[in-house]
């Protein structure tokens, strides 16, 4: 798929950090509750840490004590594109920046959780940045 931001391997290699790399471009994911934002209660935006496209916001977010920043919905259903991934012997729906292509974590559906969309957006934190809701103001 051609993406509206597309760099080569190099620019992303140069542009993110061994970490982000790892997970954004490599499918990869972070340990479970080590991310920044994992417990992060904060109002804002959360956007693609690659590319910079606006994918969550805060009062989608909930605790899903899973270890990773969960949202029920993302900020724009065009935000996010969503890949069958039956990688690791598992079948799951993986979740990229729909305008970079690049890897943000996994939604799964039917958890119970006491959401209005029962999904759950597992996000890696390193994959996201957090534009407070007070910075934007000011």
């Amino acid at each position: 798929m051609a993406y509206e931001v597309e760099k080569s391997d190099e620019q992303w290699r140069t542009e993110l950090s061994p970490a982000e790399y790892q997970v954004l471009r490599k499918a990869g994911t972070e340990p479970a509750f080590r991310g920044e934002y994992t417990d992060t209660k904060t109002a804002g935006v959360y956007s693609c840490r690659a590319c910079g496209a606006e994918l969550f916001r805060s009062t989608e977010k909930f605790e899903s004590h899973c270890g990773w920043p969960s949202f029920y919905d993302p900020k724009d259903s065009a935000a996010v594109e969503l890949i069958d991934d039956r990688s690791h012997g598992m079948v799951r729906t993986e979740v990229r920046c729909a305008r970079c292509g690049s890897h943000l974590g996994h939604v799964f559906e039917g958890e119970g959780y006491p959401t209005p969309t029962d999904q759950r957006y597992c996000i890696n934190s390193i994959a996201l940045r957090l534009e407070s809701a007070e910075s934007a103001e000011g």
